[in-house]
């Protein structure tokens, strides 16, 4: 169990020594009198060593079982703490202010989109969207190798709406419920579920955390990801299509489960959709943040969840007890702060953690030179194929904020290969991704990170398979 974890650790300190030791050899650059190059000083080696130790317990989690976002907004407050005394001492004031509040700009906007987004994922969940569509792919009957491509298929679409972690937490409760002691049918599932999700997610600014920053930040327009579409259904096909011939071709008996969709259930998914096209309109049209519009939709929801709690039905005993449970949502009014309440709350503060470290390294000068490094020396092309690579060990939504903090000039295919790399490198590793960390917990035992790195070779060929088709496709924008 520990061994993954010592891996990943090792890769990602790796990586950091290389930087840490190209940041030792440079000669500290005159610039600025009041940008101060940080990265041969002592409080520069000190942020790097912060980071490194934030990180790794963010990597332990399933091992510490202590929730990722307190060790790295421990770092961020130490980092840029360190920053401030150094500009203190040095008598320049107002240059790091300006620079953390330039972060926590950046912060605010990602944290309110997201906030409405899982606001409006609970909502559906609790109205028992997601649970009805478990239900009917359960009670369907269809043999294992028809769930896998099923799930996989579903996984791909749902995850540019949902996002990929919430998509791939649904398919798993499928393919648990029908795969049951079939422990090769679930791993096999699983890791088809990982990639498809991941591959989806690429091709939507709503389904992965990178896709979404990038939108923000102007790079790359909404019509625009859907050329990732081809790259990505190859990454998730090459994989899948091998992993096939693996699934035990058995036919599962089927369920007899029943349930019914809450009141008001398909009023919020269609407000849902709504609140997505106000982001993209505001975004698009209006040159204004998307968190405008999906504060906007927020509105809607809470405005609908005033309808819903003023025409629901006060007297439980008109209703079945044994159906007490199933329409408890006519029973009990529809609260949308308790929705809010129930976001991702450590995720969210996460983001902090990690956009504030990160921003305080680059503000230190050390993505300067890794920049110089990777996309200079290296080349865009081997640059935005390796930070595929490293998403699979340390994450991508560190790596791609590093990215965006750098700022490359490269062109606008290369921006669009940096996002698909990004997004669905991490499917390389279970570790590599929020979706394949959250399989492991939710299929605990059948679902394992050695089971997954089994059939790495594979998700690997596909991640080459889609960059080449990228190439082919996308090439006029290279």
């Amino acid at each position: 169990m520990h061994k993954k974890y010592l891996f990943s650790l090792s890769a990602f300190m790796l990586t950091l020594l290389i930087t840490l030791g190209l940041a030792s050899a440079a000669s500290s650059p005159g610039g600025s009198q009041e940008i101060l190059s940080l990265t041969s000083h002592w409080v520069g080696y000190i942020g790097i060593v912060v980071f490194v130790v934030a990180y790794a317990f963010v990597m332990m989690e399933e091992v510490t079982h202590m929730r990722k976002s307190k060790p790295v907004m421990l770092a961020a407050g130490i980092i840029w703490g360190m920053i401030g005394l150094i500009y203190a001492m040095n008598g320049i004031t107002g240059v790091a202010e300006v620079a953390i509040r330039h972060n926590i700009l950046e912060y605010a906007e990602l944290f309110l989109f997201l906030l409405v987004a899982m606001t409006f994922i609970n909502a559906m969940e609790e109205r028992l969207v997601f649970e009805t569509l478990r239900v009917k792919l359960v009670n369907a009957g269809f043999g294992f190798r028809k769930l896998f491509w099923i799930t996989g298929l579903l996984a791909f679409f749902i995850s540019p709406i949902a996002d990929n972690l919430t998509t791939a937490l649904l398919m798993c409760a499928v393919v648990m419920a029908i795969g049951k002691e079939n422990n090769k049918f679930i791993l096999l599932a699983c890791i088809n579920i990982v990639v498809a999700a991941n591959a989806g997610g690429a091709f939507s600014p709503f389904g992965d955390i990178t896709t979404l920053m990038v939108w923000q930040k102007g790079i790359v327009q909404f019509q625009e990801f859907l050329v990732l579409f081809i790259p990505s259904v190859v990454n998730w096909l090459v994989p899948a299509a091998i992993m096939h011939f693996a699934v035990p071709n058995l036919q599962p008996e089927a369920s007899t489960e029943q349930i019914e969709l809450k009141r008001g259930a398909l009023i919020i998914i269609g407000l849902f959709l709504w609140t997505i096209a106000t982001a993209v309109s505001f975004h698009n049209f209006l040159h204004l943040p998307p968190m405008v519009g999906m504060m906007a939709g927020l509105s809607l929801l809470k405005i609908f969840g005033y309808y819903l709690n003023k025409t629901h039905k006060q007297n439980a005993a008109t209703y079945d007890p044994q159906k007490a449970e199933e329409r408890i949502g006519q029973i009990v009014p529809f609260d949308v702060f308790t929705k809010v309440a129930r976001a991702e709350w450590d995720t969210l503060l996460f983001f902090y953690g990690i956009i504030l470290c990160v921003g305080g390294l680059g503000f230190m000068g050390y993505l300067g030179l890794v920049s110089q490094f990777m996309y200079l020396d290296l080349g865009p092309t081997t640059a935005n194929i390796l930070v595929g690579v490293l998403s699979a060990i340390v994450d991508n939504i560190p790596v791609m904020f590093a990215v965006l903090t750098m700022m490359p000039d490269m062109s606008h295919g290369q921006w669009l290969l940096v996002t698909l790399t990004a997004g669905v490198g991490g499917s390389m590793l279970s570790i590599g991704s929020a979706a394949g960390v959250a399989l492991m917990g939710q299929a605990r035992g059948k679902y394992t990170f050695f089971g997954h790195l089994k059939w790495a070779p594979a998700i690997a060929l596909g991640y080459a398979a889609s960059i080449w088709v990228h190439f082919l496709v996308n090439g006029k924008l290279i």
